[in-house]
């Protein structure tokens, strides 16, 4: 048994849901955050037979595409830099960070 554990968009998160479900894979959703934007995102645990982490993992990948955004550069804290001018940055989000697991024991009770 393994434990998938996805962290995606939570623009991306609904339809991924939806399709693990429509192949009877289960997950329990945990409201996470962080990363370069530190905006929401969804961290996923998936417990499955080791021959379907290939089938979680294809579904994650068609599911959580990487895109384009432009945000405003970050802020820094550096009062000696003087005027901050913020300008625009194109950024690379969505996609997935997928972590696999060997479960040693695994019950549902």
């Amino acid at each position: 048994m393994k434990l998938v554990v996805a962290v995606v968009q939570n623009e991306d998160v609904g339809r991924l849901l939806d399709s693990l479900q429509k192949e009877g894979i289960m997950a329990t959703k945990l409201s996470t955050s962080g990363g370069f934007l530190r905006s929401g995102n969804t961290t996923l645990l998936i417990g499955v037979d080791d021959d379907r982490v290939n089938e979680v993992i294809d579904i994650i990948s068609q599911k959580c595409k990487t895109r384009k955004q432009i945000v405003s550069s970050p802020v820094t804290n550096n009062p000696s830099a003087g005027v901050y001018i913020p300008y625009p940055i194109e950024i690379t989000i969505g996609g997935a960070t997928i972590f696999v697991l060997n479960i040693e024991r695994f019950e549902k009770v």
